[in-house]
């Protein structure tokens, strides 16, 4: 069953998983993935609280006696009466009493009284309850990555511990006779297996637990073991062995333990013989032996497949807009992915992306995909550009404000 992107991208999205869950401190919970909807149980701020040092104050007039000080923590409620005032430190309650606070730096300070040289609004400098949180709102909703911000959140409402996705388990092997370990020595016609190294550091990078179970030679029988090793697992993931050639034994080896096509061709190029499947609830994906045509089909496939494994509301791929730098010319009627460089405006195409190469991504920082129907983009034309590693930073100042 051949597929285009898109259709291949619902057809895994269809697949219902049934995830489990752990509850772990809060400060161990970054990068994973809320598995409950949270609610606040508290209003922040908690009480009226003054923005800033000044003077707690009610009504409007020239001259004020000082009658006390609130500082923050303290749990005071002085009356005030008119032309009476308080001084407060930021952070302090505001007395029901007080309407206002007034920064110190316009009042003029005489002997136990001020004198305001700048008036202020009513209401002004006075942070309300609950305009911040309100309690019973919803703070973190089911599936939202918990980064750094929602940890600070969470623990305004004094949450110690979180309920979360599992981890995902994915196991990686390695097949063919030409491929070799870093450690191992060369002859002349084998190469070094940079395909399992990326998968391992990629899927760490997007939150799984990966294990490498092995290397099989292209027999039947070697590559039945691993897989038999790789069974408990929600993810097994190869490269190689996809394809027509009559040494590819994966897809053979698969079928034994009952292996259930979700689709076993992409309309895309690099990448055609992109396979998914299930067997039991492991889902099975077979990506290419070429370095760049398996990485560029996993970013579109792979971690789609990842979002849902990891529980997140996030499924799809998103894009940003960007100018193509250069006139391109797509070769072939078929769905393109093309490498390259975003530098927060134009999109640069990467000089060379021949599907066996390795010497790309680390040049660029996403891709753009060229629908089968398009022929030709013209320099200036906007493309939709997919981010694979996006920290967005510049070797060379760049003036941020707007």
């Amino acid at each position: 069953m051949i597929v285009s992107i898109y259709e291949g991208i619902e057809k895994i999205i269809q697949n219902k998983v049934d995830l489990k869950t752990k509850l772990i401190p809060l400060e161990n919970a970054n990068n994973t993935i809320s598995a409950k909807t949270i609610k606040a149980t508290i209003s922040l701020p908690r009480f009226n609280n003054s923005a800033m040092d000044g003077y707690a104050l009610k009504g409007s007039f020239d001259k004020y006696n000082i009658v006390g000080k609130i500082l923050a923590g303290d749990d005071k409620n002085i009356v005030l009466k008119d032309k009476e005032c308080i001084k407060i430190t930021t952070g302090a309650k505001v007395p029901p009493s007080c309407d206002t606070v007034i920064p110190q730096e316009n009042c003029q300070i005489l002997d136990e009284s001020i004198k305001i040289i700048k008036a202020v609004d009513s209401d002004a400098n006075i942070r309300k309850a609950g305009e911040d949180i309100k309690e019973g709102q919803i703070i973190i909703n089911k599936g939202d990555t918990i980064t750094s911000n929602f940890i600070q959140l969470l623990s305004s409402q004094g949450i110690t511990h979180i309920e979360v996705f599992q981890t995902p388990k994915v196991a990686i092997y390695a097949s063919g006779n030409e491929l070799k370990m870093p450690y191992e020595n060369l002859n002349e016609t084998q190469i070094y297996n940079s395909n399992t190294p990326y998968f391992i550091s990629r899927l760490k990078e997007l939150g799984c637990d990966v294990v490498f179970v092995g290397k099989s030679k292209d027999n039947l029988e070697d590559m039945k073991k691993l897989i038999k090793n790789a069974l408990g697992f929600d993810l097994i993931i190869t490269s190689g062995g996809v394809s027509v050639g009559e040494a590819d034994f994966t897809k053979e080896a698969f079928k034994s333990f009952g292996f259930k096509p979700i689709f076993e061709k992409v309309k895309i190029k690099p990448g055609k013989p992109t396979t998914l499947g299930k067997i039991n609830n492991a889902f099975v994906l077979n990506l290419p032996g070429n370095p760049l045509a398996a990485s560029l089909n996993f970013e579109i496939f792979g971690k789609v497949l990842i979002n849902i494994l990891r529980g997140t509301n996030k499924l799809y791929l998103n894009t940003i807009k960007a100018k193509i730098s250069q006139d391109f010319t797509k070769r072939k009627p078929v769905a393109t992915v093309i490498p390259g460089y975003f530098d927060g405006e134009y999109f640069d195409i990467a000089k060379q992306y021949g599907p066996n190469m390795v010497n790309v991504l680390n040049h660029c920082n996403g891709f753009i995909v060229i629908d089968e129907n398009t022929n030709f983009i013209k320099k200036e034309q906007i493309v939709n550009f997919l981010p694979i590693n996006y920290p967005f930073y510049s070797s060379i100042f760049t003036n941020f404000t707007s």
